[in-house]
C-alpha cells in the first residue's frame, strides 16, 4: 500500500473515531457508514484535495458541517 493511500485510510479510521466519540450512540459500523456515504469522504479519496494531509480534526468540521446540513447521500 502506497504512503498517500495509508495517510487516506487513516484519515478515514480517524473520522470514523470522531464520530463515535462525537455522538455516544453511534457504532463503529455507523460511523464508517456515514463517512463513506459523505461528500467528505469523496474529498479525502480525491488526492487533488489533500484532504488526506490535513488535521483529522480540521477535516471532521466539514464532515460536522454535512451531517448538520443533511448533505448525504
Amino acid at each position: 500500500m502506497s504512503e498517500k493511500t495509508e495517510m487516506m485510510v487513516d484519515m478515514v479510521k480517524n473520522l470514523a473515531a470522531l464520530l463515535t466519540e462525537r455522538y455516544s450512540n453511534m457504532t463503529m459500523e455507523e460511523a464508517l457508514a456515514t463517512v463513506f456515504n459523505s461528500d467528505t469522504y469523496r474529498k479525502v479519496m480525491d488526492s487533488r484535495t489533500h484532504f488526506y494531509h490535513q488535521s483529522p480534526h480540521y477535516v471532521f468540521a466539514f464532515l460536522e458541517e454535512e451531517l448538520a446540513k443533511g448533505k448525504f447521500e
